[in-house]
C-alpha cells in the first residue's frame, strides 16, 4: 500500500477548501500557520466560541515518506536533495490532510453521528493556550498504550 497523499498537488488549495468549509459551517475566525523550524501547520477557527487548533506535522509526513522511499545510492539525486523532497511533500501532503480530516468532522457533526464537542474535543484550546489533548497528555490522565498495540 502507497502512502496516502503521496502525490497531493492541491497545497494551499487545500487551505482555501478548509476556509470555505468552515465558514459555511458557521465559524466566525479562521487562521493557518506554519512553523517552519518545527515543520508543521496549524488551523485555528473559532465555532460558537469555542476556539479549535489543529496541527499536521510536514516533517512526521517526510519520515513517513521516506521509510516507504528509502534512499538509494542508485536515485539520481544526493540523500540531502531525496531527503528535502520528502519534506516537500510532506508541505504539499499536510494541508490536504487536514483539509479531509476538519471536512470529515463537519460533516459528522452536520449528519448527527458526532456533536461540536466529540468530533473537536482534543482540539479545543482551553484559556492557558493548551488544547485539551496536550493537557491530558501532561498530567497522564489516559493510561499508557498496551505493549504490541497496532499503533507501535
Amino acid at each position: 500500500m502507497s502512502l496516502p497523499y503521496a502525490n497531493a498537488t492541491s497545497g494551499r488549495t487545500a487551505m482555501d477548501d478548509i476556509r470555505k468549509s468552515i465558514q459555511a459551517f458557521g465559524c466566525s475566525k479562521f487562521a493557518p500557520m506554519e512553523d517552519f523550524s518545527a515543520g508543521t501547520v496549524s488551523i485555528q477557527f473559532e465555532y460558537r466560541s469555542r476556539m479549535v487548533q489543529v496541527t499536521a506535522s510536514a516533517k512526521g509526513y517526510a519520515a513517513a515518506w521516506l521509510r516507504e522511499n528509502p534512499y538509494s545510492s542508485r536515485m539520481r539525486l544526493s540523500k540531502t536533495e531525496h531527503e528535502k523532497r520528502a519534506l516537500e511533500k510532506g508541505q504539499v501532503a499536510v494541508w490536504s490532510i487536514l483539509r479531509d480530516w476538519i471536512k470529515g468532522q463537519l460533516t459528522a457533526i452536520e449528519t448527527g453521528i458526532l456533536d461540536f464537542e466529540g468530533a473537536f474535543l482534543g482540539q479545543i484550546l482551553l484559556p492557558t493556550g493548551e488544547t485539551i489533548h496536550e493537557r491530558i497528555m501532561s498530567q497522564g490522565l489516559l493510561p499508557a498504550p498496551e505493549k504490541g498495540s497496532s499503533n507501535e
